[in-house]
């Protein structure tokens, strides 16, 4: 675990202003320039930075500030939509930090990078974007504490990181459809996608010059979205005929296929024990903690996350629709005061 770079004097006239500029700006895109970013591999991302927007303003006691990592192939613009009064997390109550976690497209990534493109981008992991984070919110905006973390799918296996790498750091914690580790379906799932990538014809070893389409691994995602029968209900013949067709025109355009990759290396390599035991990783866990699963996730399973959660007494709720993975979306009404409430102490 990587510990913050401490600055003096000058810096703490930052340290009180940075975050109450930072919520000036209510949802614009922002920056953190980091310099160099060393990852756990002992690689480095050079001319590292990361995305950012914020909703809200902090409090007197700097006491409200709540991390939202991004979820797989997201931006932090996409983010903006739960972030309301009766979203997941209310800004008139709390500092909403959205990052664009690593290899998103904004924040540093193989797509962007001048000096490290494509395949010559650093493999990095989940715990290396929150190490970036923990950087953002501490050498950025100057935070010593979060109230929360919470994220979604990625972002909440961001959240199982957050509450084990830096378990003092928050108070609350609440992954949504996230996970400790992937387990074998995942994995499944998770190498099959990445070998549709690298076997289109257009991906040439990652060095391509134009945008890719790669179909075959936006179908893939799509097949695992939510569950069969929901597939069937909200899917005629010619509503498939449409999206199928749609999906060979556009793949996963606007994502670009190296930074798809990228992502999708990092959630793959998901270990929150960091080759140890979960039992151990389970006992660093300090936040008051809320694991949000769905039970016909074929996206993310949502065994592993559940035992975790067993092993630390969190609270859990488990989405019981055939959304699947898009259950948080699908059971909004009932999830997201379930949500607000977790964070107010409730």
């Amino acid at each position: 675990m990587k510990k913050p770079t401490v600055f003096a004097l000058g810096f703490l006239a930052i340290l009180t202003l940075a975050p109450l500029a930072a919520a000036a700006q209510q949802g614009q895109q922002q920056f953190a320039d980091l310099g160099s970013c060393k990852l756990v591999s002992g690689q480095q991302i050079d001319h590292c930075r990361l995305g950012y927007r914020t909703w809200g303003a902090l409090n007197a006691a700097r006491s409200n500030a709540v991390l939202f990592p991004s979820w797989f192939s997201g931006t932090s613009a996409q983010l903006a939509a739960s972030i309301k009064p009766d979203g997941l997390v209310d800004p008139t109550k709390y500092f909403v930090i959205a990052v664009d976690a690593l290899g998103d497209g904004v924040s540093s990534s193989p797509s962007n990078s001048a000096t490290q493109h494509g395949p010559d981008f650093p493999a990095f992991t989940i715990q290396d974007m929150v190490d970036t984070e923990h950087r953002l919110v501490t050498e950025t905006l100057g935070l010593t504490h979060l109230h929360a973390v919470l994220g979604i799918s990625m972002g909440g296996q961001q959240t199982f990181e957050w509450m084990v790498d830096y378990p003092g750091f928050m108070d609350v914690a609440i992954p949504i459809v996230g996970s400790p580790h992937p387990d074998s379906r995942d994995l499944l799932l998770y190498h099959a996608d990445a070998d549709a990538v690298k076997a289109d014809p257009a991906w040439q070893q990652g060095r391509y010059t134009q945008p890719i389409v790669v179909p075959v691994a936006e179908l893939i995602w799509q097949l695992n979205l939510t569950s069969p029968a929901n597939y069937l209900h909200t899917h005629s013949i010619d509503q498939f005929n449409a999206d199928y067709a749609a999906a060979h025109s556009k793949g996963i355009r606007p994502f670009d296929a190296n930074d798809w990759l990228a992502q999708l290396d990092a959630i793959d390599h998901l270990d929150v024990a960091h080759d140890g035991s979960m039992e151990d990783a389970a006992r660093r866990v300090k936040a008051r903690v809320l694991v949000v699963n769905a039970a016909q996730d074929h996206m993310v399973s949502p065994e592993p996350a559940l035992n975790f959660a067993k092993r630390i007494g969190a609270k859990t709720i488990v989405l019981e629709s055939d959304c699947g993975h898009l259950s948080p979306g699908c059971e909004a009404t009932t999830l997201d005061p379930a949500v607000r409430s977790f964070l107010d102490g409730n």
